[in-house]
């Protein structure tokens, strides 16, 4: 493909002012920047997608309600609670989980099934016991791009204060018959709907004992050599109101690993710190993407990116994915009370304590479920981020030279760089460069952090691919 070439030089100061006066993050490459005649015009990547916007509409607050309300309905969903009862325990859960998906599914492409293993003893397993995942998925229609994946999960087990206790009532109706409600409620919307990519939603067991179930559909997906893209959990979105009695119920916090805290780096996480792109992370990325299309979406509703892995002494069902060196972002609502989590039913000295349903808020429930939607949705609707990103360093030149690989997709428009300063979280800069595999802007790549986007003819455009250094 052929060689672009943006030119037109400018310090990083003029360039802050001059996005400054254009007031948008999307602003076109430095003044006077210029592309190749035959570049195609880009397509119009700011207009909302109308298939996305009407599986928002389609979004039900009252579904939503009664998932919540039926989950609670089971009394405890302990992992090592009763499973052969119709109506209480794990067993009567999961089966209710499957046949509700099956239902609204009926007619449609998505696949629901089982996905089961007998886990060991273990710190909180006392017997071999049965975790069962229930797995909708979606098939992507794209040839190009039906491998590619992405798993949005709740997790459906619930525990009292005791995590080994399998018998008490445990409602779970926050932690997390939330995020169980919210990802049946994508998967019966979006199954109506095509994506190019394949989507699955994962109503995942055994968080509570150790995140076992979602561990182990990761492991098998890293066995498999499954492309999976992009992963979210949704453990305790149910709340707006924080222990101090304050309601927020305009944002949802999104965590996002950085580099992995192990003791070698591999050799792409060497890279990223030998750049100092701790930033620009596989999971920082997706971040950056979810906000974006979370907030463009979803109007008056801000998605706030936490930058480490989790909360202090917590952890949730994106940890295992992590692991698996996949990309993976955790969605929890804005300030936790801690009297509705992981608590016995009981009053104590005035103090109501248990995760109970009257705790509850459906409507700010249905807000985070759209931002899930619409992540995904736009995930799913884009070619996949340009792979074997490289920034030429063989001399010393003041301007910048990225190549890549050419995508596969039969619909790719072409390529957009996009860069902010080394101090700044979200992109501030960006260039259309057209169908081509190398381009040269007059920004010096000392000064700030580029990243390359593919775009569809539809205006759907990819996560960003971080450059790493070509010598």
């Amino acid at each position: 493909m052929p060689h672009a070439r943006v030119s037109s030089r400018v310090s990083t100061a003029l360039l802050a002012a001059l996005l400054a006066a254009a007031g948008a993050a999307s602003a076109a490459a430095p003044a006077t920047t210029s592309a190749s005649p035959a570049t195609p015009k880009q397509p119009d990547i700011t207009a909302q997608q109308a298939q996305i916007t009407k599986i928002l509409g389609e979004v039900s607050q009252q579904r939503i309600e009664g998932h919540i309300r039926k989950l609670v309905s089971f009394g405890t969903r302990h992992t090592m609670s009763e499973t052969e009862s119709p109506t209480r325990g794990i067993g009567a859960a999961r089966r209710w989980i499957k046949a509700e998906l099956e239902r609204c599914g009926a007619g449609t492409p998505l696949q629901v099934t089982y996905d089961s293993h007998v886990a060991p003893v273990s710190a909180r397993i006392t017997k071999p016991t049965e975790i069962v995942n229930v797995v909708a998925t979606l098939p992507g229609t794209q040839a190009a791009s039906k491998e590619r994946m992405y798993v949005v999960s709740g997790h459906y087990d619930s525990r009292a204060s005791d995590v080994m206790d399998a018998t008490s009532d445990a409602p779970g109706a926050n932690d997390d018959a939330s995020g169980t409600a919210a990802i049946m409620e994508l998967a019966c919307v979006m199954a109506k709907y095509k994506f190019d990519a394949t989507l699955v939603f994962m109503a995942v067991a055994a968080e509570e004992q150790g995140l076992i179930g979602a561990r182990h559909w990761a492991v098998g997906a890293r066995e498999k050599n499954w492309n999976v893209a992009g992963m979210f959990t949704n453990d305790i979105i149910g709340s707006s109101k924080g222990d101090d009695g304050k309601v927020d119920n305009k944002q949802v916090r999104l965590f996002a690993q950085s580099i992995p805290a192990t003791k070698e780096m591999s050799e792409a996480v060497r890279q990223l710190v030998a750049t100092g792109g701790e930033n620009d992370s596989l999971s920082r990325q997706l971040a950056r993407h979810t906000k974006e299309q979370g907030e463009r979406y979803v109007k008056g509703f801000k998605v706030s990116v936490i930058q480490r892995h989790d909360r202090y002494l917590r952890g949730g069902d994106h940890m295992p994915f992590l692991e698996q060196g996949y990309a993976a972002l955790r969605f929890t609502e804005p300030a936790e009370d801690f009297a509705h989590q992981h608590q016995d039913l009981r009053t104590e000295n005035g103090k109501v304590y248990g995760d109970t349903i009257d705790h509850v808020d459906f409507d700010y429930i249905a807000k985070v479920t759209r931002v899930n939607g619409a992540a995904m949705a736009s995930l799913a609707m884009a070619p996949a981020a340009p792979q074997e990103v490289k920034l030429r360093t063989a001399a010393l030149t003041n301007d910048s030279t990225l190549v890549w690989k050419a995508n596969g997709e039969p619909d790719l428009a072409g390529y957009r760089i996009v860069w902010r300063d080394t101090t700044s979280a979200n992109w501030e800069g960006s260039k259309w460069v057209g169908n081509v595999t190398e381009a040269t802007l007059d920004l010096s790549k000392d000064n700030v952090f580029f990243g390359v986007q593919a775009v569809d003819k539809d205006g759907n455009v990819s996560v960003a691919t971080y450059p790493m250094p070509l010598r």
